[in-house]
């Protein structure tokens, strides 16, 4: 299967695979064209994410952070999405996309400030196109259609990608985004990482669809679901979706299959409450950054040291931003109201 061969209709059931549990590219499906130096990269990004989780976590246990919702486990769904797009293309994300944010060129120290409740962490350095994680669930959705409308009429060529999970394809703004964007042909990529539960609400009990790709059918768009546990399907799919948007061809709804083996979020979430052990095992079998390190091991292109390299560096990137913001003076009412109402 090559990047522009991805089929948008019989993939709207089954999950496109490219590597199995261990690694393994699976037969039938023919490897991507990606250079091994952003073979590298993926790999770089996950650990990298993972990393930030884990200090993202602890300092929200210090009082450090404020509201945060994990992402372990769904680092190629992150990853994979966001690296093929440009600096051109803009991000809509929710409140679990803070990786793809930095990686687009949002500083940790804007992310650490937003999750604190602080105005300066919505400002976002000039050429930065990207919009600050949205809380209510789904209204990326519309804000998305919309972006990617102006984009049209401008003559830009990017596109407008947003970012929810299963819980937010619920919303009656995610219908109405979809649609709007089918109606007009806009250049969007509605990514619903579906990790099986909204809050403690499991997928079977949010929607009689057996997929959440299905949908864009009713919207005359295009979907496709995809194994978001597998960083090359990943990444194979949501470049085959970015192409499509530039040559004109529209949007797409892509579901990525994927599983958060934490909480919902820090605020109080007990998974043990609605997940069994047994789910939770067989999907720690899929981790993703254990099956592409099988697979990038074999290929001579990591080891332990480049990982242990990684991981060192976002932990210095994080000290280090934490410390910048400690020392910013904190955010008084009168800032409050100052950037929330207009003065006349």
């Amino acid at each position: 299967m090559s990047t522009t061969n991805v089929d948008f209709v019989d993939d709207l059931f089954r999950e496109v695979k490219i590597l199995d549990v261990d690694g393994n590219i699976i037969e039938g499906y023919d490897f991507p064209d990606i250079e091994d130096k952003k073979l590298i990269e993926l790999m770089e990004r996950m650990v990298y994410t993972r990393t930030l989780d884990k200090q993202s976590i602890i300092l929200n246990r210090q009082g450090r952070l404020g509201f945060y919702a994990p992402t372990y486990g769904q680092e190629a769904s992150i990853v994979g999405t966001q690296c093929v797009l440009s600096k051109e293309d803009w991000i809509l994300p929710g409140y679990r996309d803070i990786p793809q944010l930095y990686f687009h060129g949002v500083p940790l120290t804007n992310l650490f400030l937003w999750s604190r409740g602080h105005y300066k962490g919505g400002q976002f350095p000039e050429g930065v196109n990207a919009l600050s994680p949205q809380i209510i669930i789904g209204a990326q959705i519309t804000q998305a259609a919309g972006v990617a409308l102006g984009l049209k009429k401008r003559g830009k060529q990017a596109v407008a990608v947003a970012y929810t999970g299963d819980g937010g394809s619920s919303q009656g703004d995610f219908y109405e985004g979809i649609n709007f964007a089918g109606a007009f042909n806009v250049p969007a990529i509605f990514i619903v990482q579906n990790n099986q539960f909204a809050i403690s609400t499991p997928f079977s009990k949010q929607t009689a669809a057996k997929t959440i790709a299905q949908k864009a059918i009713a919207a005359g768009i295009k979907g496709v679901r995809v194994d978001g546990m597998d960083i090359l399907a990943v990444y194979q799919v949501t470049k085959a979706a970015r192409e499509n948007a530039l040559n004109g061809n529209g949007p797409t709804l892509i579901e990525c299959m994927n599983y958060r083996f934490g909480p919902h979020s820090t605020s109080g979430d007990n998974p043990k409450l609605y997940r069994s052990s047994e789910q939770e095992s067989e999907w720690q079998s899929k981790d993703p950054i254990e099956r592409y390190r099988k697979f990038l091991g074999r290929k001579g292109l990591w080891d332990i040291e480049k990982e242990e390299h990684i991981i060192n560096q976002a932990k210095e990137d994080i000290k280090n931003s934490i410390k910048e913001i400690d020392q910013l003076p904190p955010q008084t009412v009168e800032d409050l109201k100052r950037h929330m109402f207009e003065q006349k």
